[in-house]
């Protein structure tokens, strides 16, 4: 008789560490720059284009925290990125991932089946050395490995110092997670990818039962990092009457692709007061949302009336609660959009408010035609 076979082992996890920065590519790169500057006070800290020696395309980076956001154009109609943003509009084409090692990343990474889109190289100038590599990820998305142990310029070798400070800077802290929304049925795939090659794994799931209102449902599932320090969780569609935000998406966005980036705050009333001072447009819940809150998420230190009249939304798990509230898109078209979050002990995403957010959401989706 032979013996039972053993359970096949996880991979080991890649040496990613957390977050380095996520790239959008723009129709045109200075005027968001100017617009994460004055919306979210972002510093402008460095810039890349002709006048640096690069002739094709810009690129400004921004800082809030320990958030990097670049953004880059292109100068010329034939330019890749001319086309990603005719086909997608404004929106993420890489979410990096710092590492010690990006070499050894990326090699780990397409031995075990991803697709290379940059090997690795190191990239110099008087402030150190960078090395760099990427692979492909859903829709036209990438993940880019940065080790930068070894440098102390502002960004990148390439990129010279440019510092254009915003008016208040210190109310946004760190990217929490990254989400991607993905067609039918493809959550799985994504959900396979990340484990197979990342050696992530699945930190929370939900489904139609958590995710779902009158009209529309969908299904997620949350891939993280030993660490917790990378979460990355991945939408799809599920049935329901009508047409899902999911479904509206992929529809105008064109693919696959970064649905929302989740930022952290220690203090979310100061940080959503400073965005609605600069205009910065966020969903809004019905008022009744409140009338109950308490009762299902217990007492809280905020003051629930400096709650409410934000519109911030409270949830509790069995470690914490969290407030949390959400941008409308970014841009002209229905795709990304931020969160501001802060985690009092909680790990979770929100699922009791998954019921009223999505709700406002179809109001919005209405008022688009789109539901």
């Amino acid at each position: 008789m032979s013996a039972p076979k053993e359970a096949p082992q996880p991979p080991t996890p890649l040496a990613v560490v957390d977050f380095d920065h996520v790239e959008f590519y723009v129709g045109n790169a200075k005027q968001a720059a100017h617009f994460y500057r004055t919306a979210f006070d972002f510093d402008i800290v460095a810039y890349r284009g002709p006048e640096t020696g690069v002739r094709d395309c810009v690129s400004y980076a921004l800082q809030h925290g320990t958030i990097c956001l670049v953004l880059t154009g292109a100068l010329t109609a034939d330019h890749p990125i001319a086309e990603h943003v005719r086909r997608h509009g404004d929106g993420v084409h890489a979410v990096a991932f710092r590492t010690p090692d990006a070499a050894a990343d990326f090699a780990k990474a397409v031995e075990r089946g991803a697709s290379a889109r940059r090997t690795p190289e190191e990239l110099t100038d008087v402030h150190g050395t960078v090395q760099i590599a990427e692979i492909a990820a859903y829709g036209d998305t990438i993940h880019r490995f940065v080790s930068r142990e070894h440098y102390t310029g502002p960004f990148l070798p390439g990129f010279e110092p440019r510092l254009i400070k915003a008016n208040q800077t210190g109310f946004l802290h760190r990217i929490d997670h990254v989400v991607a929304n993905v067609g039918w049925n493809e959550m799985e795939t994504w959900v396979k990818f990340y484990e197979d090659i990342f050696g992530f794994f699945q930190f929370r799931h939900f489904d139609e039962k958590d995710i779902s209102t009158a009209y529309t449902a969908l299904r997620s599932k949350v891939m993280a990092s030993p660490s917790l320090a990378i979460k990355l969780p991945i939408n799809e569609p599920a049935e329901g009457k009508k047409r899902s935000q999911i479904e509206e998406y992929v529809d105008f966005y064109g693919s696959p692709g970064v649905q929302h980036i989740a930022i952290a705050t220690p203090d979310i009333i100061q940080a959503v007061s400073r965005l609605r001072a600069n205009g910065v447009e966020l969903q809004r819940v019905p008022e009744s949302y409140y009338d109950t809150v308490t009762e299902r998420v217990g007492a809280i230190e905020e003051d629930l009336a400096a709650l409410r009249d934000l519109n911030i939304l409270i949830d509790r798990d069995d470690q914490g609660y969290l407030l949390q509230i959400f941008t409308k898109p970014l841009q002209d078209r229905p795709t990304v959009f931020f969160e501001i979050i802060q985690r009092k002990g909680s790990e979770s995403f929100g699922k009791g408010n998954f019921k009223a957010l999505f709700e406002a959401i179809e109001s919005d989706q209405s008022a688009r035609g789109t539901l």
